[in-house]
């Protein structure tokens, strides 16, 4: 399916690693122009220098989202060489161990600092020009946790709650303007660094010492009805389509993709 991306420039935040990644290469790979984001130049210039390698249109945009003059720094390199029509807020922190008892009201703010005012800034940095050009895609990456929180890392799942408000919020506010609003919602996703972290889960629990043999109990964590852990280019492939002009009718909504998940 030619998903008519050729043409279209996106900016994904967080992209210089991890589910970010997956979402860059995938855009670039359908003939978008790509901006990576990261605060870490040589990663992040890495990405974009294999993305080009791979016959893609890729920059860079170094900054830190968390504050006001990082964002601005995002968006003068971001639309440096054209403007951008795709925005997919990806940057967001969690904290799979922490619970209610030991997380701090500060420890609060930032990830919501993180996780959606960081998104907000983008937003009003990037979507006027979408909507003065009668065209654009705002996509969230929140969480599962958004409809189904647990006891641990509640203000992780708070944070994906509002991910989703948000999403919808803007897209009423967007309304008949060309522009959408979405909100796309994984389950678990099988980045290196969530298997490191199970790995080390696994071996606490005796479940075995490499990831095949701890794979098939640590799908279990997040029950689903598929029976397994998401991989990043499945979510990739759901964002490319919501970022494409296929998807014109799609607004306002929060795409779960997460395997059938339910409360264990």
């Amino acid at each position: 399916m030619d998903l008519q991306l050729v043409g279209k420039r996106a900016l994904v935040t967080g992209s210089s690693s991890g589910l970010g990644e997956a979402i860059v290469r995938r855009l670039a790979a359908e003939g978008a122009a790509v901006v990576v984001h990261g605060r870490d130049r040589r990663r992040t210039s890495a990405v974009a220098t294999s993305i080009r390698e791979d016959g893609g249109i890729a920059g860079i945009a170094i900054g830190d989202l968390a504050t006001d003059a990082g964002a601005g720094e995002v968006q003068a390199a971001a639309v440096g060489d054209g403007s951008v029509d795709i925005l997919v807020n990806n940057v967001g922190i969690y904290a799979p161990t922490a619970q209610w008892a030991e997380t701090p009201p500060d420890a609060w703010a930032e990830m919501y600092n993180i996780n959606v005012i960081s998104s907000v800034r983008m937003i009003q940095h990037l979507v006027p020009g979408m909507r003065a050009r009668g065209w654009g895609r705002v996509i969230q990456i929140s969480s599962v946790t958004g409809r189904l929180p647990a006891a641990n890392q509640p203000h992780y799942a708070a944070t994906n709650a509002a991910r989703n408000n948000l999403a919808i919020s803007l897209a009423r506010e967007l309304k008949h303007s060309g522009v959408t609003s979405n909100a796309v919602a994984p389950g678990g996703i099988l980045t290196p660094a969530t298997v490191d972290f199970l790995v080390g889960v696994g071996k606490a629990q005796g479940w075995g010492e490499t990831w095949a043999e701890i794979e098939p109990k640590a799908s279990a964590l997040a029950p689903n009805d598929v029976g397994r852990i998401g991989k990043p280019d499945e979510y990739a492939n759901l964002v490319a389509f919501l970022a494409s002009p296929a998807a014109d009718y799609i607004n306002g909504t929060t795409l779960g993709i997460d395997g059938g998940a339910y409360e264990g």
